[in-house]
């Protein structure tokens, strides 16, 4: 009979099979009470499973992740049943969870509206009211096929098709009629879900995801634990919403997009000179570091992808072209075949390592159209690139020396909360264990050293090596994936990269890949969200707008412009015949963080009037000193 092993070490024995509900009563009152699902040697299960054999048990609660993605996955399904009972003949395809809420996809003729969804909204309420309880089954797959066929569920059949014969097929009720294709696990009851939910938006959807297919509907939805933890994600929604960078890209006249080029950013002067003074500063960073700046050609023949091994992973993603000699040419998807042939150029030496080569290097890949995001997903990006080129003995010296490097590039652009993700050997991989070993050690010490809070993705490495990625935490409390550190120990042997070692023998190098943001357009669509537009001094494009009070002021306020420009400010002087209050509003919407105005008081006493963006207030101060303070303020963070 079995014997279960709670997650504190104890130990309760049963004298017959037993399912959740046992395990949760035995324990305590508040715990049957709080229980939505439960872990069971690793595996998600419903409560009313049977357990037949000694087990190790985790009860999963609302304050688990997993139960709370069970109840917004409960919450796709009471809403795919709200939307049925509402509309009958509507069919439904998939509903998954998702980071912060879930989605339903429906085929429907009429399209869905907001007024709709405030409807659904009460339907669902209503439903979990009802306390509908859940049920699950397990069916034959013809059965199923039929069954889904009849009632005109022809997508709910053709998913069924394409589930390999080995698979179980459960189906799960929720009350006496509604039911659906799914693997679990779920709820007990409908009442469960409690009320912290909220239906966010409708949009298009393909089925499957291939646009050669039908379009369907899409409802997204969010479910929380408590009404206020819902009321602060839709409040950081709101925030979100005025904080999207292709806004205030458009009032900062930063960038544009176009569909002549899908993907590919068009960068006004504004939106190129924050790009490059990035790129400036990086590149300070990067030559203190001991980084060596090289550029490679974008275009490559075919075949070198083939050796990389690219071809076969990415070919579908790559931008190709065949000449008139019928050669076969692609968009470089990324730098690193590149960089290794640099390496290759000359005898190298141990005595070369570690050498560190960075690029900023434009890549492209291939994104579908419903996939682009502004900054954030785009087809044409430039990688912020770097390859280390070392021994397996410098493995662990380079990875410290790369994450102090990219925490401290971070700090600097106003990131501090930053936590790791550590992913190790993969069941497919290359190269031998003991290099795998030396690797996966090498990064964890880099990571322990931080003193950060990391996750282990368990067998998420690449196929070459294990991998870190630095997780960023921005001002409204979103995480974004922005820099990587991957060992490779396939790429350089792959490419015939050597170096000659103390005992005069060729030797193969381990290659460190290392990005610090990622991407250039991603990392600086992040940046104007944290900051909501309002960007540090020293990378802001226009640093200081003069604005003269009245035609008479011009004179003066061009000179404060040719005194700022001769020191290196950004700065706009604008002589427009407007009003002072209008130019004022105008320059503050644009994120303009200085406004100096000058007047009859100002010219006599041979200063200016300080106005800071986001302040009513006003300091009037000596011209020379405002541009001493300009020149500090205008200092990279190094």
């Amino acid at each position: 009979m079995p014997e279960i092993k709670l997650l504190d070490g104890k130990k309760i024995s049963f004298t017959k099979s037993i399912n959740g509900f046992d395990i949760t009563k035995k324990i305590s009152k508040s715990l049957e009470k709080s229980a939505l699902i439960m872990e069971v040697n690793g595996e998600l299960k419903d409560l009313s499973f049977q357990i037949k054999k000694d087990s190790k048990v985790k009860v999963i609660t609302d304050k688990d992740k997993e139960g709370l993605d069970v109840m917004r996955h409960d919450a796709a399904h009471i809403m795919a049943m709200a939307v049925q009972e509402l509309y009958p003949g509507t069919q439904v395809t998939i509903g998954p969870v998702i980071e912060n809420g879930f989605y339903y996809d429906f085929a429907r003729k009429e399209p869905f509206t907001s007024d709709d969804l405030k409807k659904i909204e009460k339907k669902m309420s209503e439903i979990i009211d009802r306390d509908v309880k859940t049920k699950r089954e397990v069916w034959e797959r013809n059965k199923a096929i039929s069954h889904f066929k009849k009632i005109g569920e022809k997508y709910k059949a053709e998913i069924i098709e394409s589930i390999p014969e080995s698979e179980e097929l459960s189906v799960y009720h929720h009350g006496d009629t509604w039911h659906d294709l799914c693997r679990g696990p779920h709820l007990v009851s409908s009442k469960q879900i409690g009320k912290a939910f909220k239906l966010t938006k409708v949009s298009g959807a393909y089925w499957r995801g291939d646009s050669n297919n039908e379009m369907l509907q899409r409802i997204y939805g969010t479910c929380w634990s408590s009404k206020k933890e819902l009321d602060d994600y839709l409040n950081r929604l709101e925030e979100a919403e005025k904080r999207d960078h292709r806004k205030l890209g458009k009032e900062m006249d930063l960038f544009h997009f176009r569909e002549e080029s899908p993907g590919s950013v068009f960068w006004h002067e504004k939106g190129w000179n924050l790009f490059q003074r990035l790129i400036e500063y990086m590149r300070l960073k990067q030559r203190n570091a001991g980084y060596k700046e090289i550029n490679t050609p974008e275009l490559l023949d075919k075949s070198l992808w083939e050796k990389s091994g690219h071809w076969d992973k990415f070919g579908e993603l790559m931008f190709t072209s065949e000449t008139p000699d019928k050669k076969t040419f692609a968009i470089k998807p990324m730098n690193c075949p590149g960089c290794v042939q640099i390496f290759k150029q000359g005898l190298k030496s141990y005595r070369d390592l570690p050498l560190k080569l960075s690029e900023f290097g434009k890549v492209h890949r291939y994104e579908p159209s419903g996939a682009l995001h502004g900054l954030l997903r785009v087809r044409a990006f430039t990688q912020d690139d770097a390859h280390i080129f070392c021994t397996e003995e410098q493995i662990t010296d380079e990875c410290i020396s790369v994450t102090n490097l990219i925490l401290d590039i971070y700090k600097n652009l106003g990131f501090t909360k930053v936590f790791l993700k550590f992913s190790d050997r993969p069941e497919k991989r290359v190269g031998d264990d003991s290099i795998w070993d030396k690797s996966e050690k090498a990064l964890l010490a880099a990571i322990k050293k931080t003193k950060l809070e990391f996750e282990t993705n368990k067998g998420e490495g690449a196929f070459y090596g294990p991998k870190i990625e630095f997780v960023l935490r921005d001002a409204i409390g979103r995480d974004w994936q922005c820099g990587t550190l991957q060992v490779d120990l396939n790429l350089p042997g792959r490419l015939g990269a050597t170096f000659v070692d103390k005992d005069g023998s060729k030797k193969t190098p381990v290659m460190l890949h290392r990005a610090l943001f990622g991407s250039l357009e991603r990392f600086i669509g992040i940046l104007i969200e944290n900051y909501a537009g309002k960007l540090p001094f020293w990378l802001n494009p226009t640093q200081v707008v003069v604005l003269p009070i009245s035609e008479e002021h011009n004179k003066y306020a061009k000179k404060i412009f040719e005194d700022l420009f001769k020191e290196g400010i950004k700065c706009e002087v604008d002589l427009r015949n407007q009003k002072i209050n209008y130019k004022i509003r105008e320059h503050s919407l644009a994120k303009a963080p200085l406004l100096f105005i000058c007047g009859d008081k100002e010219i006599k006493e041979n200063s200016v009037t300080i106005r800071k963006l986001g302040s009513e207030k006003q300091e009037k101060i000596k011209l020379d000193k405002a541009i001493n303070k300009m020149n500090l303020l205008n200092k990279l963070p190094i």
